[in-house]
């Protein structure tokens, strides 16, 4: 990878980062509807995850091109960890608001986003390392190198995105338990699991780089990890596609979203393949693995430009026609993400 390539896809997070908070301030001051103050700063909150992608990019590209050095090994992971938790304090402060079910949603939707930043920021965390999965990658020493993450690091690093994960799912199923008092827990509750799927596919893609540096990722990792991926995105899709059957729209039209949050969970699933082909093998396909975000985030703007056009018969789809454009963002980012570990771990 040249200087010219690494700025580009540096850049292609903070892109994504203007485009979610420019578009989610464009949603909130174009009108006092109630769907604008929903959709426009859960858009907004998008930009975090993209903020923390870009932690994680840079970590790794700097790394490739030799530009790493101690004060970025510890200001990037950083950025992306102070991104989660503005996020997360963000949404507590809209659930202390007065009672409203409008900020009821946004508060919780805004918190599942901070989780998800936060996992994103442990993955820039655990590839502060990440030229040692190149050179464990070529090598038939079955020894852990020096320079790797010792076991009490690399067991904390997989347990603070599992411990998130498994609070989003709480989160998510104490809401749901609650769903028949009102519409805005169902809605928050099925919004939240969806976003549980994409933190616990992010567990996978933590645990993958770290015991891979730590030259300790096994046969069964390289089924098993892309596969845990791949079942918690069919699972949001499908938990989305059952959801848009109920004849309320207000209820059904949440499908929508948990179908976008899918698809984010199947452009992380790129990254975990990736790094479960190339290791300690050639895979010729490899450039080819790029691919899946980028048909991730055309379907996320195909279906929002669809419910664009349907939103304007019917208010209930405004909300998702908004929030599927930012998760369009979100899976073109890891594109960039995945070309780069493509890149960094080449053989060519």
């Amino acid at each position: 990878m040249n200087y010219g390539i690494s700025v580009i896809f540096r850049a292609i997070p903070l892109l994504m980062a203007l485009f979610c908070f420019s578009y989610g301030l464009f949603i909130f001051d174009s009108g006092t509807e109630t769907d604008r103050f929903v959709a426009g700063p859960v858009v907004f909150s998008l930009g975090m995850i993209c903020i923390a992608l870009f932690a994680t990019a840079a970590t790794i590209i700097r790394q490739i091109i030799h530009t790493y050095n101690s004060v970025v090994k510890y200001a990037l992971p950083i950025v992306g960890y102070l991104s989660a938790v503005i996020t997360v304090i963000g949404g507590l402060f809209l659930l202390t608001l007065p009672s409203d079910s409008s900020l009821f949603v946004v508060g919780h939707v805004i918190c599942g986003v901070g989780f998800i930043t936060a996992c994103v920021a442990t993955t820039a965390t655990s590839s502060t390392r990440f030229t040692l999965i190149q050179i464990n990658a070529k090598s038939e020493d079955p020894r852990i190198p020096k320079e790797a993450f010792t076991k009490g690091q690399a067991v904390t690093l997989i347990s603070i995105s599992v411990i998130i994960a498994v609070i989003t799912w709480v989160w998510a199923f104490k809401l749901l338990s609650q769903s028949g008092e009102h519409s805005q827990y169902f809605i928050a509750g099925h919004v939240m699991a969806g976003l549980a799927c994409i933190c616990t596919s992010l567990v996978a893609l933590v645990a993958t780089i770290v015991r891979q540096i730590r030259n300790t990722y096994s046969d069964f990792e390289r089924n098993w990890w892309p596969g845990f991926v791949l079942f918690f995105g069919t699972l949001s899709i499908f938990w989305g596609l059952i959801i848009m059957g109920i004849e309320n729209p207000l209820k059904s039209t949440t499908g929508y979203i948990m179908v976008g949050l899918g698809l984010v969970c199947y452009s992380i699933s790129s990254k975990v393949i990736l790094l479960a082909k190339i290791w300690k093998r050639e895979f010729k396909l490899a450039n080819r693995i790029p691919l899946i975000p980028i048909f991730t985030a055309l379907a996320c703007f195909f279906m929002s430009s669809y419910l664009f056009d349907i939103a304007e018969e019917s208010v209930f789809y405004f909300v998702p026609a908004r929030v599927l454009a930012g998760l369009g963002g979100i899976c073109f980012t890891l594109f960039s993400i995945v070309s780069i570990l493509e890149s960094g771990t080449s053989t060519k």
